[in-house]
């Protein structure tokens, strides 16, 4: 199953939708957990939840194109990122592959939804792409162990973990933080749609794409990761809990390179969807 949070217009509230064949958008306006996906998959469990969206099948359905995307998950206390998880993103930075996993973190104000802009703060001229593949957690989970993980898994989704690269280059060589060259506003497109654990049997096996104008810049495929979804769920909630709507970014591929005002980005994951943003980068600062 593929569950959208969506706007029929701006100024309307949001409401949690299937995806149908065909690209049908079906409202679950009036099951419990209505506007929260994560909510509904918890209170009905995804057997039971399936069961009320059949209940629901013949009934009038919208258009992606009609609606406005919200990120797919209504709540999200935060955004874990894995920093080189890939070996040759490692090796295209100039850095070494890590002997454990490296996190950052982006604020939940990053979150942005499918076909909406990526707008670049005046102070940045050097933005990029990285497609990852997102983990939605599912329930409250701390200190649970790798051969476990699948407990704590709501679903996938798509995410493109924008870098103001030129902010960030300036860190490190200062060897000071650089999570708010991750975190601006809007540097954290999500969507469409959370993709139920049934549709996602195997995470390790999916291919990653980025395209931005017809040139696919990055492509490779998820078991290439250097620290697999088990790994990084026992390693994060050792310690620290995982909310329901937390999200994992599991790391980027390479490929990255610098995105000019106006561009869009198709970033996919395979059997989880693709994600379209453009890039805007304003009128520059006075």
């Amino acid at each position: 199953m593929f569950l959208g949070r969506i706007r029929r217009s701006p100024a309307e509230r949001v409401e949690v939708v299937a995806r149908r064949e065909g690209g049908e958008l079906l409202s679950l306006a009036g099951l419990r957990g209505d506007g929260d996906p994560v909510a509904m998959l918890a209170h009905y469990g995804l057997d039971g939840l399936t069961e009320e969206v059949d209940k629901l099948a013949g009934g009038p359905t919208l258009r992606e194109s009609s609606v406005v995307f919200e990120a797919p998950v209504a709540t999200c206390t935060k955004i874990c990122c894995l920093a080189l998880n890939y070996v040759a993103h490692a090796e295209e930075s100039g850095l070494e592959v890590p002997p454990e996993p490296v996190l950052f973190f982006k604020p939940p104000s990053a979150l942005t939804g499918h076909n909406r802009p990526v707008t670049a703060p005046a102070r940045t001229k050097h933005l990029e792409h990285e497609v990852e593949l997102a983990v939605v957690i599912g329930s409250v989970t701390r200190d649970l162990p790798a051969e476990r993980w699948r407990e704590a898994v709501a679903g996938y989704t798509v995410i493109n973990d924008m870098t103001a690269r030129d902010l960030q280059l300036v860190n490190i060589g200062r060897n000071v933080p650089w999570d708010q060259s991750k975190g601006f506003d809007t540097f954290a497109p999500a969507g469409p749609y959370l993709a139920t654990v049934d549709e996602v049997p195997d995470p390790h096996a999916l291919e990653l794409t980025l395209e931005v104008g017809g040139e696919i810049r990055q492509r490779a495929n998820t078991k290439q990761m250097v620290f697999g979804i088990p790994e990084l769920i026992a390693d994060l909630s050792d310690g620290m809990t995982l909310l329901p709507g937390d999200l994992i970014a599991t790391g980027t591929v390479a490929g990255i390179a610098p995105l000019r005002d106006g561009d869009v980005m198709r970033a996919t994951v395979q059997g989880v969807g693709t994600l379209v943003n453009r890039v805007d980068f304003g009128p520059p600062k006075p």
